[in-house]
């Protein structure tokens, strides 16, 4: 029988609240449209906005709600498309920390992203800004993008940032044609000073559907040199929530014989001669559902952006009500629930798998996780 590992704290974090009453962080997608057309984007974004979006004042309404949970509040991303398309932004950044909640902003690196606009945005509350950084030169980073030039505004757009005084995280989506670019990209990262790098693993859904993910060995590579590099920089991983499980493998000391990816990303890594700069933050347990929460420019509420399960409509109920009470979030907290080998391994309760994959590649939300390579006990006894 499968003993459940315990989950010390110092080798993943926990909510300091009960995750099945509310989330610790939500996105809201204010808008789907983007000047650029990115090759895995999730939303399919689109050039001018939806006439149908939530407008300024339902905004503020979302914002209420998701205040509404109580201390500690959720933390609140406005994304998109590109979130800088909305003119009012400011007031609805103004309106958010106006009320108690912590902001942050994820835009697209276009024209509209300017020094003033920073400062503007800045001065009425939000406190980080997260940027997309996908390869570690021009010629991979432009190619993702869809336009060429993005790459060096967007190490220009980091510096901007800093120099304003937001927290700065890159984000940086991980596919087969760019994961032996990872070593290049993390000295950028450290490079610019950011706070947390925040790694994708690509889901095919979207524009992202045309683009190839990495294979389950490859995503354990991969996994195992982040743990490995996160006395570098701080780094949380989006749809690979077994970076969990193998923060406690490593803790109990099993070792990780990496294959051609990750013996390649161990030299590389190596040679580059990183620095140490502080402890790796333990990976925290938040996951589609649990914790988490996606509501998109018409208002519709989802686990996850990359999980296209609509749970319920911010204009036809509260958002507080949608999480806590909808089916499709309460079957997403039952690891137990889980098909396959999820509902059979012995880290199920502190990792789940990427709910995301598995609907993408499945149709069932609650199937296994395809791209997670471990074999739980109970399937090797």
């Amino acid at each position: 029988m499968s003993v459940i590992p315990t989950r010390p704290a110092r080798t993943v974090r926990t909510m300091r609240h009960d995750p099945n009453e509310r989330p610790f962080i939500v996105i809201w997608e204010v808008t789907r449209a983007c000047a650029l057309a990115c090759a895995h984007c999730r939303a399919d974004a689109i050039r001018a906005r939806n006439p149908l979006e939530l407008t300024t004042v339902e905004g503020f309404r979302l914002l209420d709600r998701i205040a509404a949970f109580g201390t500690p509040r959720p933390i609140v991303v406005l994304t998109g498309g590109d979130p800088f398309e909305r003119p009012d932004l400011p007031e609805l950044v103004r309106y958010g920390t106006g009320i108690g909640l912590h902001v942050a902003l994820s835009p697209s690196v276009t024209p509209r992203l300017t020094e003033p606009v920073l400062r503007e945005l800045h001065d009425a509350g939000a406190t980080a800004v997260s940027l997309s950084l996908d390869g570690a030169t021009a010629a991979g980073h432009d190619g993702f993008r869809g336009i060429d030039g993005v790459f060096d505004r967007t190490l220009q757009a980091a510096r901007t940032v800093k120099d304003v005084g937001y927290r700065l995280q890159i984000n940086t989506t991980v596919t087969a044609g760019n994961a032996h670019e990872l070593p290049d990209i993390l000295a950028t990262v450290v490079d610019l000073g950011a706070s947390l790098w925040s790694v994708f693993f690509l889901v095919p859904t979207g524009r992202g559907s045309r683009l190839g993910p990495l294979d389950p060995a490859g995503v354990e590579d991969v996994l195992h040199w982040l743990h490995d590099v996160g006395d570098q920089v701080a780094i949380k991983t989006t749809e690979a929530p077994h970076f969990r499980r193998v923060a406690l493998q490593r803790a109990a000391g099993t070792v990780h014989r990496p294959g051609p990816l990750g013996e390649r990303l161990r030299v590389a890594t190596s040679a580059s001669g990183g620095v140490r700069t502080r402890p790796a933050r333990p990976p925290m347990d938040v996951n589609a559902g649990r914790g988490f929460a996606f509501i998109d420019h018409l208002g519709d509420v989802y686990p996850s952006g990359f999980l296209p399960v609509v749970a319920g409509s911010v204009r036809e109920q509260h958002f507080d009500d949608i999480y806590r009470t909808s089916p499709v979030m309460r079957a997403l907290r039952d690891p137990d629930g889980f098909g396959g080998k999820c509902g059979l391994c012995e880290y199920r309760q502190v990792c789940g798998g990427s709910r995301s994959h598995a609907y993408a590649v499945t149709g069932d939300l609650l199937a296994a996780d395809p791209a997670c390579v471990y074999e739980p006990s109970a399937t090797r006894d």
